[in-house]
C-alpha cells in the first residue's frame, strides 16, 4: 500500500512497533487469530494494483529463512559491521528571491517533472570535491544543489558531518546569492531556512535487514548524534549504531519506494535514501534530484506566499508565476505520466508525501487566488 508504518498501523489499530516487527520478522511470526482476521479483511480492501505489488513482493523474498518459515530473531550477540560505506551526499537549499532570480544568467536546463524551466550557474562552494550549482527558477527560486562523495567508516560520522556543515552550508548559500544580486533591485533579503539531503549509498558492508536499517538511518540521522550543539554534533558511538542495526530501526514517517529485487528507497521529512540493488534496471539518482529539484523550488515559493499571507502582506510575484501558475505545477507533480515507469512513480507519490507539498501548494494557490494576483 505504500503507506507510511506510522499510517498504516493507526488504519490496523496497532502500534507502529507491531507493524516493525512484522516487517523484520516476516513469515517466522505467528499471529494471534484476531489479527491474522484484522490482516485478512485489510487486504480484501487492496484494489488489483495493490495486491501486484503485494505478491510480487512475496516472491522477492522466496529463499529468505523468514519466507520459508525459520524464526530469524536478531542474535544479541552478533555484531554487524558499521563500515565503510561510499555514500554520495546531495543537498538542497532553496532561497526564495523573487524576480531578482531572472536577472541571473545561466546555461538552460532541461525541465523537470514539475515542468518548471531553470537555468543553472556554478555555485563555487568552498569544499573543492563538492560539483556545487545553483539553479535559477523564474518563479522566484534558487536552489543551491551540492553534491559531495564521501566514504565514511560507519552512518554516525555521516551523520555528524551533515549537522556540522549544515550551517555553514546555510550561510554560504545566501552569501553567494546576495553577491549575485548586488547589483538588483530586491523586495526582501535572500535568506536559506533549510537544508534537505538525499543520499546515494553506493557499496557497504551490509545486506538484507541490516542494509534496509542503515538506509533507514540514512534518512533519520538525528538517531546517531549528539545535537545539544548542532554546529559541534558529535557521534554517539558504535554500542549505539550497532544496537540500531541489530534491532532494525524505522522511522513509522518514512515511507518505503523501493523492491529488494531492483532497489532500495526510502524517503522522509529529513530526505531520501537510495541504493540502487541491479543499477541497470533501477531507476537513475539523478531521477531523484530532478524531483526534489521542482519539489524544493514549489516548497520554497508557497512557503514565501503562506508567510506573507499570514503576516497581512499580499504576496508580491513575478509575472505570469500566480495561483494558476501554481495549479498548473500541481497537476503535473501529482498526476501520473503515461510514459512513467513504477519505480518512478512511487518515488515521487513517497516524495510528495513526505514532504507535504500538495498541501501547501493548493493553500498557496488558495491564498494568491484571493489576493487576486
Amino acid at each position: 500500500m505504500r503507506l507510511p508504518i506510522r499510517v498504516y498501523a493507526e488504519q490496523l489499530g496497532v502500534n507502529p512497533k507491531t507493524v516493525t516487527k512484522w516487517r523484520r520478522h516476516g513469515r517466522s511470526i505467528t499471529l494471534r487469530p484476531e489479527t491474522a482476521e484484522m490482516l485478512d479483511a485489510m487486504k480484501l480492501r487492496c484494489t488489483p494494483e495493490v495486491l501486484e505489488t503485494f505478491h510480487a513482493s512475496l516472491a522477492e523474498g522466496e529463499g529468505d529463512p523468514a519466507a520459508d518459515g525459520q524464526p530469524v530473531e536478531p542474535d544479541p550477540k552478533s555484531s554487524p559491521a558499521l563500515g565503510p560505506a561510499t555514500v554520495v551526499s546531495h543537498k538542497f537549499i532553496p532561497i526564495y528571491v523573487g524576480e531578482a532570480a531572472q536577472a541571473i544568467t545561466g546555461a538552460p536546463r532541461e525541465p523537470g517533472p514539475g515542468g518548471l524551466e531553470h537555468r543553472s550557474t556554478p555555485a563555487a562552494h568552498p569544499d573543492a570535491a563538492a560539483d556545487s550549482q545553483l539553479h535559477l527558477y523564474d518563479c522566484g527560486v534558487v536552489i543551491a544543489h551540492l553534491v559531495q562523495p564521501l566514504r565514511v567508516q560507519n552512518l554516525g560520522e555521516l551523520a555528524a558531518w551533515r549537522y556540522r556543515t549544515y550551517a555553514a552550508d546555510l550561510v554560504w548559500a545566501g552569501s553567494r546569492i546576495r553577491e549575485l544580486l548586488s547589483a538588483q533591485p530586491q523586495t526582501h533579503t535572500p535568506a536559506p531556512t533549510y537544508v534537505l539531503s538525499a543520499y546515494l549509498l553506493e557499496d557497504s558492508p551490509w545486506q538484507g535487514p541490516d542494509l534496509e536499517s542503515a538506509l533507514q538511518l540514512l534518512t533519520t540521522p538525528s538517531v546517531l548524534v549528539d545535537r545539544q550543539v548542532p554546529e559541534a554534533a558529535v557521534r554517539l558511538g558504535d554500542e549505539v549504531e550497532r544496537k540500531l542495526l541489530i534491532e532494525g530501526f524505522e522511522h513509522a514517517d518514512v515511507i518505503d519506494f523501493g523492491s529488494r529485487a531492483v532497489a532500495l528507497g526510502l524517503a522522509g521529512w529529513s530526505g531520501v535514501a537510495y541504493h540502487p540493488v541491479a543499477p541497470e534496471r533501477a531507476l537513475p539518482m539523478s531521477s531523484v534530484v530532478a524531483l526534489e529539484l521542482d519539489v524544493q523550488t514549489l516548497w520554497a515559493l508557497s512557503t514565501y506566499v503562506l508567510d506573507e499571507v499570514e503576516a497581512g502582506r499580499d504576496p508580491v510575484m513575478p509575472k505570469d508565476y500566480g495561483w494558476r501558475f501554481l495549479r498548473g505545477a500541481y497537476s503535473r507533480l501529482t498526476a501520473a505520466r503515461p510514459q512513467e515507469t513504477a519505480q518512478h512513480q512511487l518515488m515521487r507519490e513517497a516524495i510528495l508525501a513526505t514532504s507535504q507539498l500538495p498541501d501547501r501548494l493548493r493553500a498557496a494557490q488558495e491564498a494568491l487566488r484571493d489576493s487576486g494576483i
